[in-house]
């Protein structure tokens, strides 16, 4: 193994491509690069994370071109990340593979996607997006010849498996991936990096949209504090500049805020290596009592007025309608499906295989799907 760049300057605690558990398939290589800066870009190249481009956060991607998408959050889950890495001592490489992959599974239509397909799979195994995020780099993705999926490092498929936030809770964990056992410090950050980029980034798209208002946002107490310095700073700045700076202002003081808490509870816990670690077996990176207490009030107003707004649950019954119809018509008629996926069926049977299959459609490509199917003049 040529690990010739890795970053000198890592903590006792943070994990090292010398030190990986490595890869599933033995690669013989020359490539001087560490191997988690590899698995980063081999996620990149992956066609998962292409299509990542047009699937949602909240908005359906026809909505419109300025609010995030898969990939953009994705993008920026990686760069809140790696900004707390590096201020840890971290490895940044695994920190950014584990941000660009953590979605790698998800479905069109956000989270609604999600819970339909799951409730679809109840009695099949159901439908989890982190473990369907596994399964993309474990199985589904086909680029080399000598193996399916991407062999990732074992350190970048657990922080996959674990990922865990308000949104996502593992459901199974392989037994060769410690279940019961926290990940690496790197795999728990992206748990919270994860969090940042979606509450702010979901402000900033929900006042785009019209859905939330600066007045409604008076009643968040973090967001008029982050408010307050920024109007303090720039007293005649006007509303669209001040939504940009506050959001910047937030996300920066709750990088701060992880930073600090988890360099105490490194401390306290005397974790001077990845073994202390898993003996330990606490989450270590979590926001201050009162950041917590604050963000958890920003989450339930986010709830309340932006995700539970009428329009974006009119949008939450299309995508509800599509992927259901879709599910039962691939699953009467599997004939219908692109010839790849007859193959495996055999192997994984057409239930799963009609959900990988809707899984890796993006929102277009799904509506587009059940205009071919169910609009008679439609071209196939």
């Amino acid at each position: 193994m040529f690990d010739y760049n890795e970053r000198p300057d890592l903590a006792p605690f943070a994990c090292t491509s010398a030190a990986s558990k490595g890869r599933k398939y033995p690669e013989e290589s020359s490539d001087p690069r560490p191997m988690f800066e590899r698995d980063r870009d081999r996620v990149i190249h992956c066609a998962a994370f292409r299509r990542l481009e047009y699937k949602t956060q909240v908005f359906l991607n026809h909505e419109g071109d300025y609010y995030r998408t898969r990939l953009t959050h994705s993008l920026e889950v990686a760069q809140i990340g790696k900004a707390v890495a590096l201020r840890l001592r971290l490895n940044s490489d695994l920190t950014e593979a584990l941000a660009l992959a953590h979605d790698l599974g998800h479905t069109p239509f956000g989270h609604t996607g999600e819970e339909v397909l799951n409730q679809l799979m109840q009695g099949y195994g159901g439908f989890e997006h982190n473990y369907q995020s596994f399964r993309v780099v474990n199985e589904l993705e086909e680029r080399y010849a000598e193996f399916d999926g991407l062999n990732l490092s074992w350190e970048v498929r657990e922080g996959i498996l674990k990922h865990s936030s308000p949104h996502d809770v593992p459901t199974r964990i392989l037994d060769e991936f410690l279940p019961g056992v926290v990940p690496s410090i790197e795999g728990q950050l992206i748990n919270y990096a994860d969090e940042i980029a979606y509450n702010n980034h979901d402000i900033d798209d929900g006042i785009k949209s019209g859905y939330l208002t600066l007045d409604q946002l008076k009643e968040v107490e973090l967001w008029q504090r982050m408010v307050s310095r920024v109007r303090e700073r720039y007293p005649a700045i006007d509303d669209k500049r001040l939504v940009a700076r506050t959001v910047s202002a937030l996300i920066g003081m709750q990088i701060t805020d992880i930073c600090e808490t988890t360099r105490a509870n490194i401390q306290q816990y005397g974790i001077n290596s990845l073994d202390d670690l898993r003996r330990v077996n606490r989450v270590l990176v979590h926001f201050s009592p009162q950041v917590e207490q604050e963000n958890m009030a920003l989450k339930k107003f986010l709830k309340e007025k932006l995700y539970r707004h009428h329009k974006v649950d009119k949008m939450r019954v299309k995508a509800e309608h599509v992927l259901s119809k879709l599910f039962e018509t691939y699953l009467k008629r599997p004939n219908l499906l692109p010839p790849k996926y007859h193959r495996r069926i055999e192997q994984n049977g057409v239930e799963r295989t009609v959900a990988d299959y809707l899984a890796g459609m993006t929102d277009r490509y799904a509506l587009d799907d059940y205009k071919t199917l169910f609009e008679t003049f439609e071209r196939v």
